[in-house]
């Protein structure tokens, strides 16, 4: 079954709104679902929501059907946004 990747980042919006002060373990339960990671291991690596929610768009931008090229685009303007997240996801998988 094909993952709708804008109801996917819609879904992810909504879910870091509502986790204001910790992480929701709906939020991880998303992202989990669509990694290798489990939920504890995206709340221990990703307590701040935002964190999470910024996974969830890296994902999204890397998985889309997007040809390579636009994809590796929005990665590049997206850097600054993005750096922590792949720095914390190189670290756990080197």
């Amino acid at each position: 079954m094909p993952i709708d990747w804008d109801k996917f980042s819609a879904n992810l919006d909504g879910l870091a709104k509502q986790a204001e002060t910790r992480t929701d373990e709906q939020l991880a339960s998303q992202i989990s679902s669509v990694t290798r990671l489990t939920d504890e291991e995206v709340r221990a690596m990703f307590p701040d929501p935002s964190d999470v929610q910024k996974l969830g768009e890296l994902i999204s931008i890397v998985k889309q059907a997007d040809a390579r090229n636009d994809s590796v685009n929005k990665l590049v303007n997206g850097i600054e946004e993005f750096g922590g997240i792949v720095v914390k996801l190189l670290q756990k998988f080197l």
